[in-house]
Parts: structure tokens; C-alpha cells; sequence
């Protein structure tokens, strides 16, 4: 008999990230700037 694969989460719904991940994650995108020139743009990681 064929199983049901679709009725199991593939992904736990309880995700809990490390202080550490989360301030990581935080300072980084304070440090990110995109700059658009014409049809390109740049990302710009100021540290």
C-alpha cells in the first residue's frame, strides 16, 4: 500500500535559533546596503 507523505510536516514547526544566530542575522543586515545604477545593482557590506 502506498504511503501518504504529504500528511507529515518535513519541517518541525518548533525552530528555535541560538542568541547567536539571531544577533548574527541582525547585525548583518544593518551592515548590507544595495546600491541600484542603471539596471544593475550592488550589494555592499559595510563592516
Amino acid at each position: 500500500m502506498a504511503k501518504i507523505y504529504s500528511k507529515k510536516a518535513l519541517v518541525s514547526k518548533v525552530m528555535k535559533p541560538s542568541e547567536e544566530t539571531v544577533s548574527f542575522l541582525l547585525s548583518y543586515s544593518k551592515a548590507l546596503s544595495i546600491v541600484k545604477i542603471d539596471n544593475k545593482s550592488f550589494e555592499i557590506i559595510s563592516n
